[in-house]
């Protein structure tokens, strides 16, 4: 008895500890009864009936609305997510499983989560769950997960194609057609050949390794640092050289390609004493996270020419405001999110996220790669 008393004791103490609730409160499988799901996408007006596997919007729903209300469950979808009286707000307290994207991000801080008092699983669709406050989520036990992989192959071809894009510079001979001007040598004096340069990526995961990969037949000097070394046989294979050192990898590259995750050991990782310490014309690409560089620092390193050319299609805030500095700075190839939300990677992370919901209802576990935070831990990669 007395050992059940120092139990219930300990229970109570963790619960009222901070106003809190305890790590695990919320468990992952679904209770019997209608749920109701809440999905977060951008939305495309006129562009939705123009491709019927569009369905990464908010028309497209990731083609669950028929399944789920099949079984009873109530499904929103909206783009609107900021402010106090969004749409999304109006939710908050009775959904029990949100759904948003990378690329059209709802912000799920610390006070959302409190106010979320149903809620069990957060699911990304797509890659990247950094807009989701995960310290507080694993502090309220719920559920963090995402489609890993879904987009990998997207981000990486995206990638490969911003280098070339920069190294060749191809914007501002698009742009003299488009003009009408025709003037070679405002273009030609700075566009330069991909093979023999040193390409650097800072992460080395899924999408690094499919880009280091599909750099190798380009006859470059391939580098890479991440926290975790390849394979041996893998490295070899690739023809990448490990350095341990960032900063002694950095001011080697002609070319600097971003691939971690937004932590906040990365957060403003480019900061302008890094980026001072660069090759001077250091061309860089970022498809990871806008918040990973220090946005001033690129503007005012673009305009000096200490960077000769920035791409990329993460911005922070998303979606970027109207004076966004990376919107006007010069030699920039900036787009909206888009690398990894093509017609091929919509119907991934679709599917995905499908399976998850599945797997949530039967009271099964997801694949392992998938979660982000479980049991009150964080994935490796955001510890």
């Amino acid at each position: 008895m007395a050992l059940k008393g120092i139990v219930k004791s300990a229970i109570q103490a963790l619960v009222a500890g901070n106003g809190a609730s305890p790590v695990l409160c919320r468990g992952l499988h679904a209770s019997p009864g209608s749920k109701k799901i809440v999905g977060v996408f951008y939305k495309a007006n006129e562009y939705a009936s123009k491709n019927p596997n569009f369905v990464g919007c908010v028309e497209g729903a990731l083609g669950i609305r028929d399944w789920l209300e099949s079984q009873g469950h109530h499904y929103i979808v909206t783009d609107d997510k900021e402010g106090p009286d969004c749409e999304l707000e109006k939710h908050i307290k009775d959904l029990h499983v949100l759904i948003t994207t990378p690329f059209h991000p709802a912000y799920v801080t610390a006070e959302r989560i409190k106010k979320a008092k149903n809620l069990q699983l957060l699911l990304t669709a797509g890659i990247g769950s950094d807009h989701i406050d995960l310290k507080a989520a694993a502090e309220a036990g719920l559920t963090v997960a995402e489609v890993t992989g879904s987009n990998t192959v997207s981000v990486a071809e995206d990638e490969l194609m911003r280098i070339l894009i920069l190294t060749r510079n191809f914007l501002p001979g698009h742009h003299q057609v488009i003009s009408g001007d025709w003037n070679v040598a405002a273009i030609s004096y700075r566009a330069y050949d991909l093979q023999g340069k040193t390409v650097g990526t800072v992460g080395a995961g899924r999408i690094g390794r499919l880009l280091l990969q599909r750099l190798k037949p380009f006859d470059c000097n391939l580098l890479y640092h991440d926290r975790i070394k390849m394979d041996p046989e893998l490295e070899t294979q690739i023809g990448a050289k490990f350095e341990e050192d960032l900063d002694a990898m950095l001011p080697k590259c002609d070319i600097i390609v971003i691939n971690t995750p937004l932590t906040e050991k990365t957060k403003g990782l480019f900061d302008k004493d890094r980026i001072s310490k660069l090759k001077k014309g250091v061309l860089i690409v970022n498809n990871a996270r806008g918040a990973i560089m220090d946005t001033q620092a690129v503007a005012d390193a673009c305009a000096s020419g200490q960077i000769g050319g920035y791409s990329g299609d993460v911005w922070h805030p998303q979606p970027a405001p109207k004076d966004h500095p990376w919107r006007y700075m010069p030699n920039q190839a900036m787009t909206p999110h888009i690398s990894g939300t093509t017609i091929d990677a919509q119907l991934r992370y679709a599917a995905g996220v499908k399976d998850m919901l599945e797997r949530y209802f039967k009271g099964e576990e997801f694949p392992p790669q998938n979660y982000i935070v479980k049991d009150g831990e964080l994935a490796s990669q955001y510890r």
